[in-house]
């Protein structure tokens, strides 16, 4: 594969590609009071939110999480069962052939 030194990530004149690597745009102090205003505001809305919340029981946690487990296993098997059930048809309707 040939490789071209001459491509530094500028563009090539005559070409309406726009060079790779553009400068930030220039921030004043006060966008950047507003931009830190904002995020403060969010954060004090997210802790506001998470006050609110009814957080379960250490009952309520290890319950969901044998009831997660539980299906999970219980959906695994019904999908093995299946399988074998359908392996086991399409071989009689194909003669046994694999």
């Amino acid at each position: 594969m040939k490789t071209n030194p001459s491509r530094s990530g500028a563009a090539r004149p005559g070409s309406t590609r726009p060079p790779a690597t553009r400068p930030a745009p220039a921030r004043t102090p006060a966008a950047r009071a507003a931009s830190a205003a904002r995020t403060q505001a969010f954060v004090r809305g997210v802790i506001s939110e998470l006050r609110r919340v009814t957080w379960p029981s250490r009952e309520e946690w290890i319950g969901a999480t044998l009831l997660t487990l539980a299906l999970v296993v219980g959906v695994g098997v019904f999908t093995y069962l299946c399988d074998l059930l359908f392996g086991w048809v399409f071989t009689m309707l194909t003669g046994g052939a694999r």
